[in-house]
């Protein structure tokens, strides 16, 4: 009695063993676990930089010099070449003087001629365009610059000082001549407030993922 006790134990005993060395109960294979697995979820998690492989360009229009400071720093913060945009004909030192002009010129339309240009604008992906806001818009010299240049496919991420109407209409304006650019949102900074908004401005070119 007892060895037929003793063989109905090893019979079972075999097929439980059998049983756990089908491919339904067996633990997942060791690769799902093992360094490819975790290769690429850590790729996963890499930030990507709107920076690379991108070349940048920041161009501006200063006449106080509060808009150069903010190029600079724009400079500064991205690794960025840099571009003055100068009209052959200076504005006037005198603040009076100077708005007369600048609202004379809009009136017209005017078309200021501009003194030297970017060699190779064409190797430039992304630009960014600075300017004061002169009644409401970008300064007429401006308005040169960016109609002398073809920015299809490029990025161009414009810039402004003012002392309270932030970037005005100059976005809309910067889309009408620019159609096919993709134009970003641009930074308003006030004037008297550039030379301590370092750390916003350094701030806001990361963000946009430019940050050297």
């Amino acid at each position: 009695m007892n060895n037929i006790y003793g063989i109905m134990f090893c019979a079972a005993s075999l097929m439980l063993l059998s049983a756990c060395g089908n491919g339904k109960n067996a633990p997942a294979p060791a690769a799902e676990n093992g360094p490819a697995g975790l290769i690429k979820a850590e790729s996963e998690k890499l930030p990507t930089s709107n920076k690379k492989d991108k070349k940048i360009l920041v161009t501006y229009f200063s006449h106080s010099g509060n808009t150069k400071n903010m190029a600079e720093q724009i400079a500064a913060a991205s690794g960025a070449d840099i571009f003055e945009i100068t009209p052959v004909k200076a504005y006037p030192s005198d603040y009076g003087d100077c708005v007369d002009q600048a609202k004379k010129e809009q009136q017209e339309n005017a078309r200021p001629a501009l003194s030297g240009k970017v060699e190779n604008m064409a190797d430039y992906d992304v630009i960014f365009v600075g300017y004061p806001n002169w009644w409401g818009t970008m300064p007429m010299p401006v308005f040169t610059f960016l109609e002398s240049y073809d920015f299809a496919g490029k990025t161009v991420i414009p810039f402004c000082t003012h002392e309270g109407s932030r970037m005005g209409r100059s976005e809309g304006d910067i889309k009408k001549i620019l159609p096919s650019a993709e134009v970003k949102e641009g930074m308003p900074v006030r004037g008297s407030s550039v030379r301590k908004s370092g750390k916003e401005i350094s701030a806001w070119v990361e963000k946009l993922g430019f940050a050297k």
